[in-house]
């Protein structure tokens, strides 16, 4: 089951403390108030110590608090840097937390405005107030993942950080090429092989230099294959044990569509369906950050000013590459049919603009079919798995 995001009600015979939480590198800021306008306490621990935060809540009680009271402690802190055990932490403590998103915290639109420490958890302190006593769009609370479900990102994350990687040494190997004049290499298993018979723009061969860094390169990026060849095996295992999880059995359905691969079918159940469960269409779109915003400010009207981007970022690039691969590998589908007949006569632009529409209904419609099973419209399962 999810961690509960949102506190739960208090009682009129319980006090209630609460607690920002402001986590730099070194040091903590806390913020301690009973009520809006109350001066709050403020005080500062070093990071990560625990022993010290209780002391500062006791203190704080027994200056804030009647003795006799029963009270409770409702703390947040920004999701961040790290991450969701403290989280863990409070709530194992008896304390009542919520993780904030902090792309959903108002601020000041002055060009220049002061910002220290100390105005950030004094801010925090104050929202959380305010979101104790029902207001509850003051900001967005993060959905806190178990250990299990948090773990099970961690593959495709160190996929993907590793691919990146490659990326980037085998640009370099190219780089450090073309900056003598060596063009028309390909990065391939007899690289090595092939350094020797290079030659530079002049006709001479390649400085002893470039030549063993060159080496020393490929060798990085060899180890970095043998890495991802290792994570790739391990993810078939896991789905393709004789007791699968109801995550790969969900990873295991999505691969069965024509133009869905292993790596996107992975990421989409690890970091999204696999974990949440939507109650409709418009939660599964705006949590992925592919909903339109619209402008109206008086006269000045605007259609819209493009998608919220405000939903998970691997899964948003994710599904609209894979939208572009259903056109391809999905033709006779009522959604590619919907796209070509809207954008295909369109421009190039216009073409961009509806791919991510498409990414939208495809997303909605994985959605569907995992809940359900309900094929998309006019889809076709891949040949491999109809014979």
């Amino acid at each position: 089951m999810n961690q509960p995001t949102r506190m739960e009600e208090f009682t009129e015979n319980c006090r209630v403390m609460y607690l920002a939480l402001e986590l730099g590198r070194k040091e903590w800021k806390l913020a301690f108030a009973l009520e809006v306008g109350q001066k709050p306490r403020l005080r500062t621990i070093a990071a990560g110590d625990i022993l010290a935060l209780l002391k500062e809540i006791e203190h704080a009680a027994q200056k804030l608090v009647v003795a006799e009271s029963r009270y409770r402690v409702v703390s947040c802190y920004e999701a961040g840097r790290d991450g969701f055990w403290l989280h863990r932490q409070l709530v194992a403590l008896g304390v009542d937390n919520v993780v904030v998103d902090a792309g959903s915290i108002e601020v000041s639109r002055r060009f220049r405005r002061a910002k220290t420490d100390k105005l950030d958890v004094q801010g925090l302190l104050s929202r959380l107030i305010r979101f104790g006593q029902g207001e509850k769009k003051v900001w967005s609370v993060v959905r806190v993942p178990t250990v299990e479900q948090e773990d099970g990102r961690q593959l495709s994350r160190e996929l993907e950080s590793l691919k990146q990687e490659r990326t980037r040494h085998r640009n370099r190997l190219l780089g450090l090429l073309a900056s003598q004049g060596v063009l028309h290499v390909k990065v391939s298993g007899d690289f090595v092989e092939q350094l020797s018979k290079l030659s530079l723009w002049d006709g001479q061969v390649l400085p002893p230099g470039l030549h063993g860094r060159l080496v020393r390169e490929y060798e990085r990026l060899e180890k970095l294959q043998e890495q991802i060849r290792e994570l790739e095996k391990q993810r078939q295992e896991q789905v393709m044990a004789e007791s699968p999880s109801a995550a790969m059995e969900q990873v295991k359905q999505l691969v069965l569509l024509k133009g869905i691969g292993m790596t996107s079918a992975w990421l989409f159940v690890r970091e999204f369906f696999g974990w949440r469960k939507f109650g409709n269409r418009r939660e599964v779109a705006s949590l992925a950050g592919l909903v339109p915003l619209p402008y109206q400010s008086g006269e000045s009207i605007h259609q819209d000013q493009g998608i919220s981007k405000a939903g998970n970022r691997r899964l948003r690039t994710m599904i609209i590459e894979i939208a572009w691969m259903w056109l391809r590998f999905q033709p006779r589908s009522r959604l590619s049919l919907w796209f070509q007949e809207r954008y295909g006569p369109g421009s190039k632009r216009s073409r961009r603009v509806g791919i991510v529409g498409l990414a939208r209904k495809l997303l909605i419609e994985l959605w569907r079919y995992l809940e359900t099973g309900a094929i998309p419209e006019g889809a076709v399962l891949k040949s491999c798995v109809r014979r």
